[in-house]
């Protein structure tokens, strides 16, 4: 089990690294669409926001320096899949809204197994 949510935690830290710096410096062709949505600074916060949950995802495990931080970002994850979702939902792009579902889910499993099943001690 602690296999699995390690890769897990990996794999979420990757594709929120991704999607950060994907907002953070976006090619100018991508650049258009997203500001015909979103304003530029909430980009610029989102990217911030992604980038720090996947240092919280991996850092603080690896190291095991305030391991506590690790579910916490995976509820960060949750909340900000929760809004995801429901934002392609309501556009109606629901490749996008399977995504960020899966995503959901992933993110509520590391939350859970690492509060309350395995929690990743600190040094001592």
């Amino acid at each position: 089990m602690n296999a699995l949510l390690w890769i897990v935690q990996l794999l979420l830290a990757l594709a929120f690294l991704a999607h950060g710096i994907l907002f953070l410096t976006p090619p100018p062709e991508i650049a258009v669409k997203m500001n015909e949505f979103l304003p530029r600074w909430f980009q610029l916060a989102l990217g911030v926001a992604e980038v720090l949950a996947a240092i919280g995802l991996t850092i603080p495990g690896v190291t095991r320096i305030r391991p506590q931080l690790v579910p916490a970002a995976a509820v960060g994850v949750v909340i900000v899949m929760v809004s995801a979702t429901t934002l392609h939902v309501s556009r109606g792009e629901y490749s996008s809204a399977a995504t960020t579902f899966v995503l959901l889910l992933l993110a509520v499993f590391v939350a859970h197994g690492r509060w309350k099943r395995l929690p990743i001690l600190p040094r001592t």
